[in-house]
């Protein structure tokens, strides 16, 4: 099912993001963590696209697995970074030959050792343009876009933030997938803010279920999110106890997923960090069926 589709019916779309691994280790995590997510019925997992390009053809491979051996819709991550507009439409291409229908539209970051994005020449520098670029060529795709609650890292302003975002969806986004926040008040103020600008498309809420307290800390210092204060002292008196911190991190998940669904949310895009077992948690809290 495309995206432009999915959130159509009113029934809840459940969403998933892993990322490609970088051994057989890793994969061998992977494929145990989509054998066992994919059983919630999800209406797409998602798979990143490395910085800098760097797993691009790896991303379409693991969503054809995606969608060959579980069963379940794929969505690639696509960003601007270090191709031409020529190596853009290849890539969508072959996506599209690989059976792809949904495309998660992102600017990207910036390779490793290069502190802000540069456009490759003959490049795009936006996530809009990427979004126009898929309309013009590939008009059939479903289109996603990335939001951002409490603002993105390089934007100087919230103000301008929302109109970055404004021109995707004016671009033809079907939907925006936030990144990840902990406060579901400053979920609820961006909510507002992107109706008053008129983006009447999808807002879908980011979740990262915590499962480890260094990891979030480095994650959310580089994605400009916050912790609450209360959640935060929790996590430092346990910061020597592993399994503490997951249980913390899964509870506070449920309880945040469950007000976002009492709130009217058309559904939840999750940041499995290619684990099962917290989502596992959460979903079962949740009451999502597994087939």
């Amino acid at each position: 099912m495309r995206i432009s589709e999915l959130y159509r019916s009113g029934t809840f779309g459940l969403s998933v993001e892993v990322f490609p691994p970088k051994s057989e280790k890793g994969d061998a995590i992977l494929f145990q963590t989509l054998e066992e997510l994919t059983r919630y019925q999800p209406a797409f997992v998602s798979c990143t696209y490395g910085a800098g390009g760097s797993t691009s053809k790896r991303t379409i491979e693991l969503c054809k697995i995606i969608q060959d051996r579980y069963q379940t819709p794929a969505t690639a991550h696509f960003t601007c970074v270090v191709s031409t507009r020529e190596e853009l439409i290849e890539w969508l291409r072959n996506a599209s030959e690989a059976g792809i229908v949904n495309i998660m539209a992102l600017r990207g970051d910036p390779p490793v050792g290069q502190e802000t994005f540069v456009p490759a020449d003959g490049g795009l520098s936006y996530a809009n343009e990427l979004v126009s670029l898929i309309r013009e060529h590939f008009p059939e795709m479903g289109v996603g876009v990335a939001g951002y609650p409490e603002v993105h890292p390089d934007a100087p302003d919230a103000e301008t933030d929302l109109a970055n975002l404004k021109r995707k969806v004016d671009a033809g986004a079907d939907a925006v997938y936030t990144q990840l926040f902990f406060n579901n008040d400053k979920f609820r103020e961006f909510r507002e803010q992107c109706a008053q600008a008129g983006i009447q498309c999808p807002i879908i809420p980011g979740i990262m279920p915590i499962t480890e307290f260094k990891r979030i800390q480095r994650i959310t210092s580089m994605s400009n999110s916050e912790l609450p204060v209360e959640l935060m002292g929790k996590l430092e008196a346990v910061q020597d106890d592993a399994e503490a911190q997951f249980e913390i991190g899964v509870e506070f998940a449920i309880k945040q997923s469950q007000e976002l669904i009492d709130d009217g949310v058309p559904g939840i895009h999750f940041y499995a960090l290619n684990r099962s077992h917290a989502c596992k948690r959460i979903f079962d809290a949740l009451g999502f069926q597994q087939k």
